[in-house]
């Protein structure tokens, strides 16, 4: 069964969507990010994927607090990213109650210490963040290209003791067009036991269940909840 995972993204404390990863692209939802939580939970759901913008733009971990407040007062498994680029910023962000963290950026530009982060935490608790635009990586809240080949990028990681990764086509991110299946199928191919989990366009159920029946891990959904093309009790189907 494949894995449902609502995605809240943080710009000022806020519950905000991105078109694109373009900041001046910006829609805030709701100011109160705990009580989009607090429906996510009530729906039944048991994940959540946390971003924080702000953290992912500045380099360095700035929405903690809203991650301690959604820990502490919901039972959800939260896997935060966004900014995350030093030993003090993981640590923040597990002591404020996150179960895994995704790094991007940092394993492009610091590969010492995101493989120093499998060492220490783990495979099961290190998620590699592997965003791809025209199938090369993109960071920093993908305002930065790279000539990174994503496959090979993610198959080195593997190598490594990555066990998850979230990876996004930057070209289909908040458009509600659908996902890009061939991206997930090219990495599937490549590394046949990564628990991939699929990121950006998801525009309807039926997206969901193409994604279901190639045996993708997980899928975060986001913009598709906040504008009504999927209801949190249409997700229910899903929930083992």
């Amino acid at each position: 069964m494949i894995q449902i995972i609502p995605a809240i993204d943080m710009i000022d404390g806020k519950c905000v969507r991105l078109t694109q990863g373009d900041y001046g692209k910006k829609t805030i939802y709701n100011e109160n990010p705990l009580e989009v939580a607090l429906e996510f939970q009530d729906a039944g759901l048991t994940r959540l994927h946390l971003v924080d913008l702000d953290g992912a733009k500045a380099k360095k971990v700035v929405n903690w607090k809203v991650l301690e407040k959604i820990a502490t007062q919901t039972s959800l498994h939260i896997d935060f990213g966004g900014g995350v680029q030093s030993e003090e910023d993981i640590r923040v962000v597990f002591e404020s109650g996150a179960k895994q963290v995704t790094g991007g950026s940092v394993a492009v530009k610091q590969p010492d210490l995101f493989k120093n982060w499998l060492e220490v935490y783990g495979g099961d608790k290190i998620i590699l963040g592997a965003d791809a635009k025209n199938e090369k990586v993109a960071v920093s809240g993908w305002e930065e290209g790279t000539e990174l080949w994503v496959y090979d990028f993610v198959e080195e990681y593997v190598d490594k003791g990555v066990k998850y990764t979230i990876s996004t086509d930057v070209a289909k991110d908040g458009l509600l067009q659908g996902p890009s299946f061939d991206l997930y199928k090219n990495l599937q191919d490549k590394c046949p036991d990564l628990k991939i989990i699929a990121s950006g366009g998801i525009s309807g159920l039926e997206d969901i269940e193409k994604l279901a029946e190639m045996n993708i891990y997980g899928v975060i959904i986001g913009k598709a909840i906040y504008e009504n093309r999927i209801s949190l009790t249409d997700l229910q189907r899903f929930l083992a």
